[in-house]
């Protein structure tokens, strides 16, 4: 099934970057009466597939939500456990994403995390630096208002101390400070669990994205929904503001 799908992508249009909201691990620990905590760790194994078939495709950025700055709000006990399973999953997977090739990389205010979780974070995207077939992203302690704010007050500091000229500011530049400076804008973005919205998520870099919400929970998401979902963005027709007829 998985390699059918497969089949059906056109490897000539393939979206550069994906960004993915996980969601939905507390609601599918829920149905199996076990602890939110369950969920998170099973949406493990989905990172790991996911990203070793986004590599195997060709994608060269793929951008994770893994914990918003409004997440702190939850239980303590949830974000004790979020962010021990950070730690103990990141220094897990380094060998593997090194063997794939893959690097690692976080966007967000991860100066804020937990020492343990950010020591490991930053030993991984260190110890994965060389490698180039596709960065992998994590949206930790991310916030896109936060990023839009941070950003704001770097280049108001450069105005004022005369080194940029107001006119100088267009989007380009803007871009240029954003945590995804140097990455190209995600084309298609992934939500799991059904729901149909943003939450504050790259809210700058998915002003075209084709947005694809799926009716399943992040510990059940595949490769064969991977494929699906790349398969719906193929279909779509992307005019960014011209008509079909320019298009052709």
């Amino acid at each position: 099934m998985s390699s059918d799908l497969q089949n059906q992508i056109d490897k000539t249009k393939l979206p550069e970057h994906i960004a993915v909201i996980m969601d939905g691990n507390g609601r599918w620990a829920k149905q199996k009466n076990m602890p939110r905590v369950f969920g998170h760790k099973n949406g493990v194994t989905s990172v790991r597939e996911i990203t070793e078939a986004a590599a195997e495709l060709g994608i060269k950025y793929l951008t994770l939500y893994a914990f918003s700055t409004e997440n702190w709000n939850r239980p303590a006990f949830e974000v004790t456990a979020l962010m021990t399973l950070l730690v103990e999953t990141i220094r897990d997977e380094v060998a593997t994403l090194n063997k794939n090739n893959i690097k690692l990389n976080a966007i967000g205010d991860i100066t804020k995390l937990p020492k343990r979780s950010y020591k490991a974070l930053v030993e991984a995207i260190e110890n994965t630096s060389s490698n180039n077939r596709m960065t992998l992203n994590l949206a930790l302690n991310y916030s896109s208002r936060w990023e839009i704010i941070d950003t704001v007050k770097k280049i108001a500091e450069q105005v004022k101390k005369g080194d940029l000229e107001i006119d100088d500011i267009n989007q380009d530049y803007f871009s240029g400070f954003l945590n995804t400076a140097g990455m190209p804008d995600p084309e298609l973005l992934i939500r799991t669990s059904g729901e149909k919205r943003i939450s504050n998520y790259l809210l700058w870099q998915l002003a075209y994205s084709e947005l694809h919400f799926v009716d399943i929970y992040w510990p059940d998401f595949r490769k064969k929904h991977l494929y699906e979902s790349i398969i719906e963005y193929q279909s779509r027709e992307r005019r960014f503001g011209k008509t079909s007829e320019q298009l052709v």
